[in-house]
């Protein structure tokens, strides 16, 4: 995933026996320090334009950890040091979501954003996780229509749907098959404590965001004695793990769609798509069947019924969505729409850039996806099914999210998805609106992790939260938690007002943390 300024967007059914073997218990749960020692790093500056404070640096680590005196591959890592040793608690690794997310600028992102008695306890750790960026990237050679995973189900095209779904599982395993398959989650997190050896740590803590509070919450329970201070903001449940996460965008679009139907509603006269959250309902299903009919010429674009759709991340943010839907309806009805809100760039476009897209981001999603679990369904009908149903239940996003993936057709996973069964007394922190991991997916995680405590902005909107809105209600007790290493009491529920992401837009002091924003990723 390629790293972007912080914007609005990331439990499958027929579990499939593996022809693969497992790796035994003991494989599985191996410490790296314990079967191999990754050398201490040789750091240097990043760059010359960079900091001199800004320091990278390359370990390599096992392939399969099985095997961990067999292939290697590199691992890039950075580092923007404590400068107060004197109030140095340890390391802090960063991870910024994904699957497919680089981190490795991250430490002098989160060094700008966060405050002193936060920053001045940690030596802050990026890293580009393996097949990433830095990281022995990996590709599978596919073309920008092949990355494009928005595919609405429709029974004329459910055929090349599934040609597409087979076409980038095959493509992948025939470019880099052989590594793919170890890159998972249960991977990188042993990386991550490889990383803790190299550094000569004997625990570490930990801010993850998105994908990253999955990959630590797998770190808690493979290393339970090496987990220090863990933050998990915008969290990816568990048990949903990814079919599940995937169909939750549809599912948790709709009571976000009726707010802001309700929401514009009040403020008819300002956007004059309907006194009444039916009416405005009923306005934007007729933009949309109009829109299928005959794309609307929006900005020198030709927009579908579709492409609204795969908008359905907008409607968290009802000030955002209600100025973009106006301005679709008044081009719609031939109305000169003016200056276009930035907000519209949620919207599908069919054009292609002139320089394809990198699929590194790409090829490391599916890689992470598939080869995490055997949950995924192997047969198409059972897609198509779902899709058909889905479409009706949740008709803003439901068929994209149950159609078809590529996971169907993958290579089976070398090892089990990992059970959250080891207490974990970490905390989480989460948005009430979160478009990508919204809160029904943040509170199982909250649930899983036993021994956790959760930080809910109520009213927040966006994706992220701790250092990406500087003016969320959260970022007091996160900073309490890494600043004394000591939870709350109790959950908390603070109250945020919405419109983070316009706040955070307009933040200059201290500087918003950026995130991945593609979509397709957690």
């Amino acid at each position: 995933m390629r790293m972007k300024r912080f914007a609005p967007l990331l439990a499958a059914a027929g579990l499939v026996a593996t022809t693969v073997p497992l790796l035994s218990a003991t494989q599985a749960s191996a410490a790296p320090a314990a079967d191999y020692g990754p050398r201490k790093p040789a750091w240097h500056r990043c760059g010359p334009d960079q900091p001199a404070s800004y320091e990278c640096a390359t370990i390599e680590v096992p392939l399969d950890y099985s095997r961990p005196r067999g292939r290697t591959i590199d691992l890039a890592i950075s580092r923007v040091k404590s400068e107060n040793p004197a109030k140095r608690h340890g390391v802090m690794l960063l991870n910024p979501g994904g699957p497919g997310g680089s981190g490795l600028d991250l430490p002098l992102m989160a060094a700008e954003a966060m405050p002193k008695e936060v920053r001045d306890q940690y030596d802050l750790i990026g890293f580009d996780p393996r097949g990433v960026g830095a990281s022995s990237p990996v590709s599978c050679g596919l073309t920008d229509a092949e990355q494009n995973m928005d595919r609405p189900y429709k029974e004329a095209t459910f055929s090349s749907d599934v040609a597409w779904a087979r076409t980038v599982a095959d493509k992948c395993r025939e470019k880099a098959g052989d590594v793919l398959a170890h890159i998972t989650t249960r991977n990188t997190a042993r990386d991550m404590d490889a990383i803790r050896g190299a550094l000569g740590e004997r625990k570490i803590s930990y801010l993850g965001y998105s994908y990253g509070t999955y990959l630590g919450a797998v770190y808690t329970q493979m290393f339970p004695n090496r987990t220090d201070r863990f933050v998990l903001d915008s969290g990816v449940d568990p048990q949903r793990i990814w079919r599940g996460m995937i169909q939750v965008w549809a599912t948790e679009a709709e009571p976000a769609f009726k707010r802001w139907t309700e929401w514009t509603a009040e403020r008819s006269g300002e956007f004059q798509l309907g006194d009444t959250p039916k009416a405005v309902s009923e306005t934007f299903w007729e933009l949309v069947a109009r829109a299928d009919k005959d794309p609307i010429d929006f900005d020198g674009q030709k927009i579908t019924g579709d492409d609204i759709r795969t908008a359905r991340g907008l409607f968290f943010y009802p000030a955002q969505a209600a100025p973009v839907v106006k301005a679709l309806k008044d081009a719609a009805d031939g109305k000169p729409v003016g200056d276009l809100p930035s907000a519209a760039s949620a919207l599908k476009r069919n054009s292609q850039s002139s320089e394809p897209a990198s699929d590194n981001g790409t090829a490391v999603f599916w890689s992470v996806v598939c080869g995490d679990t055997g949950a995924w369904p192997r047969d198409p009908e059972q897609y198509r099914r779902d899709a058909v149903k889905d479409r009706a239940a949740y008709p803003l996003y439901g068929d994209f999210a149950s159609n078809i993936k590529p996971c169907a057709f993958w290579q089976r996973p070398v090892e089990a998805a990992t059970p959250m069964k080891t207490r974990a007394n970490v905390l989480t922190v989460q948005n009430e609106w979160d478009s990508q991991t919204p809160l029904i997916s943040g509170q199982g995680l909250h649930r899983a992790l036993k021994g956790s405590r959760m930080v809910l902005a109520a009213g927040g909107e966006g994706h992220g939260v701790y250092l990406a809105d500087p003016t969320s209600c959260a970022n007091a007790p996160v900073n309490a938690y890494l600043t004394t290493g000591k939870l709350p009491a109790e959950d908390v529920t603070c109250r945020t007002r919405p419109g983070g992401a316009e706040r955070r837009e307009s933040a200059t002091s201290p500087k918003p943390l950026p995130l991945p924003t593609v979509p397709g990723r957690f």
